[in-house]
């Protein structure tokens, strides 16, 4: 794929990045390029509006949006681009990242935003995988083939751990995954 960002990450603040992170690992995973930003919606409202107002003619195709508290960034970027939205509701140490995702999930008509499982930034990565996979092109085609062996490699690994569960209740002995029951 080119060097130009595909897919820019945003998030209210830096501290927001252990749990972004994620995002960024897992469309790296896929050689997808991406940009990487603090776009305060509230400490930077001309910034967050003119990132939203020019990511399609940077050459973005998706933005993977994450906020704690609040959380308006997912929505907002969502209101001033035609651009797929993800949002990441981001914990904080209240609410656990509940008025996070209440803030990002409950959007007007019209102004759609995409929203994974508190915390779950590597899910908002790998649906901005498959929102690129969508297309017709090589790069495309070639997304949809990698997520297509993620897909067999999950597999796989669900089978294992089946396989090793099954075990125990077969010969009654202790559990070979690792935990205790």
């Amino acid at each position: 794929m080119a060097a130009q960002p595909l897919v820019g990450i945003v998030m209210g603040s830096d501290s927001d990045w252990p749990v972004m992170q994620a995002a960024a690992d897992a469309l790296r995973e896929f050689d997808v390029p991406v940009e990487v930003d603090v776009v305060s919606a509230h400490r930077q409202p001309e910034k967050m509006i003119e990132y939203g107002r020019s990511a399609a003619g940077r050459g973005l195709r998706v933005i993977v949006a994450g906020a704690g508290g609040a959380a308006h960034l997912p929505g907002m970027l969502a209101a001033v681009t035609t651009l797929p939205v993800i949002g990441v509701p981001v914990p904080l140490a209240h609410l656990d990242g509940l008025d996070s995702l209440l803030s990002i999930v409950q959007m007007p008509a019209g102004v759609p935003v995409a929203t994974v499982s508190v915390g779950g930034a590597r899910n908002a990565g790998l649906l901005a995988v498959r929102v690129l996979a969508s297309g017709a092109d090589d790069d495309a085609r070639r997304l949809a083939e990698a997520m297509a062996e993620f897909q067999v490699g999950l597999r796989a690994q669900a089978d294992a751990k089946g396989e090793r569960l099954r075990g125990f209740s077969a010969d009654g002995g202790r559990p070979r995954t690792g935990f205790t029951a």
